[in-house]
């Protein structure tokens, strides 16, 4: 491939990129954090987890879901501006997302938990928005929110990047050899 063609794929990549992370976003903001607010979360909190959430699940998706290992990548390239000048803000609302994003990735680590990756997630965003001690409504909800993402960030990764499409008769882990 030459150098004129890796350009143009590196720049498609960057775009589709960034069109996820605007339909994930999107996603967010269609799921709708009343629902934190409602459990007794300030505003301003309740916008802040959300927001932070919300990244978090598209970036895991975009790690875990997506056909090329380069997506991830490309993905966190695109959020890594968006962090740095809101970590130059007076509220650090940029300097929270280190701290976040260990905590849910901390969280998928677990292994021998029974409880399915959602639920997982969910603890951390309550946690996250002060709700330490969440009772199982609070639970369920903030459970279905992370659900709702997760599904339509990955609905917004195949519209981008693609399906895979495997032949029936090849195991998935042969293709690489």
């Amino acid at each position: 491939m030459g150098l004129f063609a890796e350009w143009r794929e590196s720049r498609d990549r960057q775009r589709r990129a960034a069109s996820y992370l605007e339909a994930v976003a999107r996603a967010g903001q269609a799921a709708q954090g009343d629902w934190l607010i409602a459990m007794g979360v300030p505003p301003e909190t309740a916008v802040h987890e959300i927001t932070l959430a919300v990244r978090a699940i598209g970036l895991i998706v975009a790690q875990r879901d997506a056909l090329d290992d380069r997506t991830a990548a490309d993905v966190a390239h695109q959020l890594a501006p968006l962090l740095e000048r809101e970590a130059q803000q007076p509220s650090a609302q940029g300097a929270a997302w280190g701290e976040r994003w260990r905590a849910y990735t901390a969280a998928l680590a677990v292994r021998g938990n029974a409880e399915v990756p959602a639920a997982r997630l969910a603890k951390v965003l309550l946690h996250g928005a002060g709700l330490v001690d969440a009772g199982p409504e609070q639970l369920a909800r903030a459970t279905a929110f992370v659900a709702d993402v997760r599904s339509r960030a990955n609905e917004a990764l195949r519209d981008l990047f693609g399906v895979v499409d495997l032949p029936d008769d090849i195991r998935p882990s042969a293709l690489g050899h």
